[in-house]
């Protein structure tokens, strides 16, 4: 292990759910937030795990390039809609 890093095993996981927008599309991306077991000093945490942080940017990736498919097999995909004051 690298000095200086976390070990992900020493952490606490809490479900959450990240919304990433692109354009008028929006995407529910569920992650876990890690967060340090022992908390006897000031943490930067939470923390997204490495691979959570890769789906994370595939799926603003896909939103980005308009590959709904691609951001649908990581997340929940929604069009965004302007309401009209009436």
């Amino acid at each position: 292990m690298v000095s200086g890093l976390y070990d992900e095993d020493s952490m606490t996981a809490q479900k959450h759910t990240e919304l990433v927008r692109e354009g008028d599309y929006v995407a529910e991306v569920d992650v876990n937030l890690l967060h340090e077991a022992d908390s006897a000093g000031p943490g930067w945490g939470p923390y997204y795990s490495l691979n959570d942080t890769r789906k994370l940017q595939s799926v603003r990736r896909a939103l980005r390039s308009r590959n709904l498919g691609d951001a649908m097999k990581l997340a929940r995909v929604y069009r965004l809609t302007p309401v009209s004051a009436a």
